[in-house]
């Protein structure tokens, strides 16, 4: 049995893959636990991880509340800003727990690649989304503007890629004096030197949605989506069920677990449902973004696991985060992205070009547009069918087995 230690960052989104992990290695016999923010502990807990909580909710909360957060560019630095904060307290939760085995961590937990050179514990890089390579063969569309950039020639992209980089500019001086504090020879760049573990680097995501690529790393085990929405310990709500069994399939609405900033959003969704006579479910954890005095053929719930949900959908609206966006493929849902930063436009540009869904900006998204849309995804008999073959795609993924032995193949001798 080995001491895994689990340090994800961000969101539900970002946090749940890791509770997927931790199921798999506690079923294989292993101790298993989690360190991060302390509003993720009792979902952790009932998955039967340790937990570790860190921060307070408020400091999280005002991360989310940040108006930069959701804008292209600026929503980066706000991220990156907020993971170099939190080196000092995962470090110190790290070296409280003691003796580890094996560390797990997605790159914006830089205080696990700090432990990996301070207490030489093997570290696996787990990448969630396509977006974190920035391939020159494949360039993530980052920002909707970098569709110039694709048909560049490679020796462009690789002098571009070269030159200073945001969470160099944002998160290394914190990183690089904690480094020093530690006794840790800091990164020149956290980009080119941190940015994958040389133990390994998962990616949660797979080749038919993203094809590797010959500048990815070499070390490298790319797996499929790990689908995880804690539907075993939170069931659909009886008021949801209730209004899913009483009428056609409604269009599903969401901005995402983190986004509390979607006053607009809900707005536009509601005019769209009005215009074209569907049924609706909005899923927000703040009713209070969405319009008062909705009709009846409307139905706001804070939380609902959407792989069972989405069974009963016709569309999907939502922002694009990775874990959103799989969740769709697995129901054979067609999807509508409202795409706002971080890797949300290059998740709807893959949507888009696998022919399951349409994209569009936040400035795109208009009652208008939105009704369009939603015909279009409601009456195409070709997206309907991508979708199809898409769920049938993910249904033959890979079992655990060999992702679990090639997780203990690094696991510290």
């Amino acid at each position: 049995m080995a001491d895994i230690l689990l340090l994800p960052f961000g969101s539900a989104g970002d946090v749940f893959p890791f509770i997927w992990l931790g199921r798999h290695l506690l079923a294989r016999g292993h101790r298993v636990t989690m360190i991060t923010a302390c509003l993720f502990e009792e979902q952790a807990r009932k998955a039967g991880l340790d937990f570790i909580p860190l921060g307070e909710k408020e400091e999280f909360e005002a991360m989310i509340r940040d108006p930069r957060i959701w804008k292209p560019g600026h929503g980066t630095k706000v991220v990156f800003d907020f993971a170099a904060k939190s080196v000092e307290p995962y470090l110190a939760a790290i070296e409280k727990h003691g003796h580890v085995d094996l560390m797990l961590a997605p790159v914006t937990t830089f205080a696990g690649r700090l432990a990996r050179e301070k207490r030489g514990t093997p570290l696996i890089t787990v990448h969630l989304q396509p977006a974190v390579f920035l391939s020159v063969h494949e360039t993530p569309l980052l920002h909707p503007a970098m569709r110039w950039l694709r048909p560049m020639p490679v020796w462009f992209k690789r002098v571009l890629f070269s030159l200073p980089n945001p969470v160099d500019l944002f998160a290394l001086p914190t990183v690089g004096r904690l480094c020093l504090q530690n006794g840790v020879k800091p990164p020149a760049s956290i980009f080119r030197e941190w940015w994958d573990s040389p133990d390994g680097v998962l990616a949660l995501f797979p080749d038919w949605f993203a094809a590797p690529q010959p500048d990815w790393p070499e070390n490298l085990l790319q797996w499929t989506f790990p689908l995880e929405d804690l539907a075993k310990e939170q069931p659909l709500p009886g008021e949801l069920r209730a209004f899913l069994a009483t009428g056609d399939k409604p269009v599903v609405f969401t901005p995402g677990s983190a986004n509390v900033q979607a006053s607009r959003f809900f707005a536009v969704a509601a005019k769209a449902v009005q215009q074209i006579g569907c049924r609706a479910v909005f899923v927000t954890r703040e009713p209070k973004q969405v319009p008062p005095n909705l009709p009846a053929n409307i139905l706001t719930v804070e939380y609902s696991p959407f792989s069972a949900l989405l069974r009963h959908a016709s569309v999907f609206v939502h922002h694009g985060g990775i874990g959103t966006m799989s969740q769709a493929f697995a129901a054979g849902v067609p999807q509508l992205v409202m795409h706002m930063a971080h890797d949300q436009p290059d998740n709807a540009d893959r949507v888009e070009r696998l022919g399951t869904g349409i994209g569009l900006s936040v400035r795109q998204f208009t009652p208008e547009r939105v009704s369009g849309a939603l015909r279009r995804l409601l009456n195409s008999h070709e997206i309907h069918n991508r979708c199809a073959l898409v769920r049938v795609e993910l249904e033959k993924g890979p079992g655990t087995d060999v992702l679990m032995r090639w997780i203990e193949d690094r696991i510290a001798k």
